[in-house]
């Protein structure tokens, strides 16, 4: 796989003299072994041999040890049809990326010409409409409300699409549980109901779930990946959340001739997600499961949302957020929140997102604000809607 291939020789010919591989040798690397110490006062050790590894090239799908453990996981949380297909169905696939970023962006790459018509909700991540409006997407706005997108106005897009405007989108963007910025969680009907229209109007499902283990529910819905009897869901599954933001560990899961061809991209780039990375998450991965942190963050947006009933009640409105790590307010009495945002709410010290920039168009006034819960302390968000709330007043006064 991919040009490093005289490693594949030396594990099946232990005894062949290697003059063709274009690997350092890991004898020159300069870190010998590595230890770390996690929450419950667990040490995991890494080895002078896993070292040399963990430090080297490696295939650039991932690890197989890896892509085992994650195979597995896929198959326990999801139970995917397309698991047990042949490839040419369509059969589940899996790659490691470098956050899942790196992984929509890739399938954007593969699958979006100049014109191309995709369909997302609105709001939506700043990054997605980013990377779709670089590679000359046009977006297509399907309306939503405070259960995510509506079937039926998805229906009437599609039903209602027409040569003139141009070709049928190739596919549906969705963040399915806890969407930035508005928090939403679809149900298990809309989902559904969303996956019918993918079968019937024959598009893509691009599923980006990197709040899955943020729920705040007792049951799950089932993702587009359990009901994807086609291969027509690629879905998107990111450690950041969990495990850790830096070390960039996401992964791909979805129809192996789709997977290869984003393999093959990243055999070209990035050539693969870092092998020491990948190492020390699996030893984790292995020695401690998943280690879930659902709990603290369902402290955080209770603190959230008591802060929001005390100081702004009668100033915004706001749906409960089933995942995530945000809140999505709405201002009421203004049209605009762009400067209130970004110029007045920064004079009183309080740093929050305006809504503008998750549309669309980006130039449309919004009367929303995004505030995150993940990382101020209790007081600290207390103390900051007091001061949006005094703000907002102070603003309607003008």
């Amino acid at each position: 796989e991919g040009v490093h291939c005289g490693d594949d020789v030396a594990k099946k010919i232990p005894s062949a003299i290697m003059l063709s591989g274009d690997m350092p040798n890991p004898n020159s690397f300069p870190f010998k072994t590595a230890s770390f110490t996690i929450d419950d006062g667990t040490t995991i050790e890494i080895g002078e041999d896993l070292m040399k590894r963990a430090l080297q090239y490696s295939e650039t799908s991932g690890i197989p040890e890896l892509l085992s453990w994650l195979k597995d996981l896929q198959k326990s949380l999801h139970n995917p049809p397309t698991a047990n297909y042949s490839p040419d169905q369509g059969q589940m696939e899996i790659c490691v990326t470098t956050g899942s970023q790196e992984g929509l962006c890739k399938v954007f790459d593969m699958l979006v010409n100049p014109g191309d018509n995709v369909l997302l909700d609105d709001p939506n991540y700043t990054g997605t409409l980013a990377a779709l409006k670089a590679l000359g997407a046009n977006i297509v706005r399907v309306p939503s409300d405070k259960s995510g997108i509506i079937p039926k106005a998805l229906k009437d897009i599609l039903f209602k699409w027409r040569p003139e405007n141009g070709k049928k989108p190739k596919f549906l963007y969705i963040i399915p549980n806890g969407s930035n910025p508005a928090g939403i969680s679809l149900s298990t009907d809309r989902k559904k109901e969303i996956y019918q229209l993918a079968r019937e109007y024959d598009f893509l499902i691009i599923e980006d779930d990197p709040y899955y283990f943020l729920q705040f529910v007792k049951t799950k819905a089932p993702t587009f990946l359990s009901m994807d009897v086609d291969g027509r869901v690629i879905r998107s599954d990111s450690f950041s959340k969990i495990i850790s933001a830096g070390l960039r560990l996401g992964f791909l899961t979805g129809p192996k001739p789709l997977i290869d061809r984003i393999v093959l991209h990243m055999q070209v780039s990035t050539i693969h997600t870092s092998t020491f990375t990948q190492a020390s998450d699996l030893d984790l991965l292995q020695t401690n499961g998943l280690i879930l942190v659902v709990e603290f963050y369902r402290a955080q947006r209770n603190t959230m949302l008591a802060a929001a009933d005390k100081w702004l009640k009668d100033l915004a409105d706001w749906y409960v957020p089933t995942a995530g790590m945000f809140l999505w307010i709405k201002i009421k009495g203004i049209s605009d929140t762009h400067q209130l945002v970004m110029e007045k709410a920064l004079e009183k010290g309080i740093c929050l997102v305006p809504g503008r920039g998750f549309h669309r168009d980006s130039s449309e006034p919004s009367p929303y604000v995004r505030a995150s819960f993940s990382f101020a302390s209790p007081i600290q968000i207390d103390q900051a809607f007091q001061k949006l709330a005094e703000l907002i007043r102070e603003n309607m006064k003008c």
